[in-house]
């Protein structure tokens, strides 16, 4: 037998070979993967570990009373923008989210104060917002209408549509117990709307992650052309996820009644910037260059925690409006840069 031949490797360890795939640049690749899907949910914890001991907020910002809060406020806008993500995904924008929100909102309130009651009063609003989605598909599919432009142009109708039902004055009178409850009840300690979000997310997860109709979203997001070419009916499922857009609009709508004990009409033009913002930041987060339910979650309670923290800390409330602000302008670089990135490694 040759002497020069070298076939002994200790048991155990690991041989050469190993090593080599193991600094290969594809493992690199996979560690870089893994810092750009958890970077956001690594600052998120940061920031509130900073909060928890900056003296200016020490005293506030980590107390139960607070996290209550802060998890609650986030149910009406985390559905909303799950709602703005699924036409997002096929690369069409919903700028009347917030609009439809607040008009459904606003509907909502003034049948359950006139007694509609708490069954029909909801599924009013519902079908209110598909209506308004739906309308929103045909100007945007059938007459070929820019997306922006015509969400842009449903949500300056809506506006005038709330303040002409309301006069610009909340809608809190009458409002039912059980509604009320939960909005600003807890199981658990947990508010009870957080645990709406929850359940609205994983539907939302399902659909787009398990479904044919989730995977011919993605499929126009990367290529309509291609998509059209291989027998997806591109007008139709866009046409679907700008409806699935206003119903989700709606639930938020309808949940926001519940937190606030009425309606506000002022609540729709609050709700637009950070739905949107994010909804595009998701794509930096959990699955880097997609947008993602996952990745919403993330830079709800991303936003959240930092904007809670400033205002605790007493910075000026229009501050919020700068973060949430440079939140989309971010998160429409980043996930224009990660998904061109993502493409050119798939090639």
């Amino acid at each position: 037998m040759s002497s020069n031949v070298n076939v002994s490797v200790a048991e155990g360890q690991p041989s050469d070979a190993d090593r080599d795939r193991s600094s290969s640049p594809r493992a690199r690749r996979g560690v870089g993967y893994f810092a750009e899907a958890y970077a956001l949910v690594i600052l998120l914890v940061i920031i509130a570990i900073f909060f928890s001991v900056w003296p200016q907020t020490s005293d506030t910002f980590p107390t139960l009373g607070n996290l209550q809060i802060l998890l609650g406020n986030q149910a009406v806008i985390g559905i909303v923008a799950l709602g703005a993500l699924i036409p997002l995904i096929a690369n069409e924008w919903d700028l009347s989210i917030g609009a439809m929100a607040g008009v459904t909102s606003i509907v909502t309130a003034l049948m359950l104060s006139n007694g509609l009651g708490l069954l029909l009063s909801p599924l009013i609003g519902l079908l209110l917002g598909v209506c308004i989605g739906g309308v929103n598909a045909l100007i945007v599919t059938k007459f070929g209408v820019n997306g922006v432009i015509t969400t842009l142009g449903m949500a300056t109708l809506l506006d005038g549509v709330t303040n002409q039902l309301t006069g610009g004055l909340s809608i809190t009178t009458d409002i039912p117990d059980f509604i009320i409850e939960l909005g600003i009840g807890r199981w658990l300690g947990i508010p009870k709307v957080i645990f709406v979000l929850a359940a609205v997310a994983l539907l939302v997860a399902y659909v787009l992650g398990h479904t044919p109709f989730g995977r011919y979203l993605y499929a126009i997001g990367a290529n309509q052309a291609a998509a059209r070419l291989v027998g997806i009916r591109v007008r139709y499922i866009v046409a679907a996820a700008f409806v699935c857009s206003g119903l989700l609009a709606a639930t938020g709508g309808i949940l926001s009644v519940a937190r606030q004990a009425g309606a506000d009409p002022r609540i729709g033009v609050g709700l637009t910037l950070p739905a949107l913002a994010a909804a595009f930041l998701s794509a930096a987060s959990i699955r880097p260059g997609k947008y993602n339910v996952g990745g919403v979650i993330v830079a709800i309670f991303f936003l959240a925690v930092l904007n809670n923290g400033l205002s605790l800390a007493g910075v000026p409330a229009y501050v919020s409006s700068y973060v949430n602000g440079a939140a989309l302008i971010v998160g429409v670089g980043l996930a224009a840069y990660l998904g061109r990135r993502r493409s050119g490694q798939g090639a």
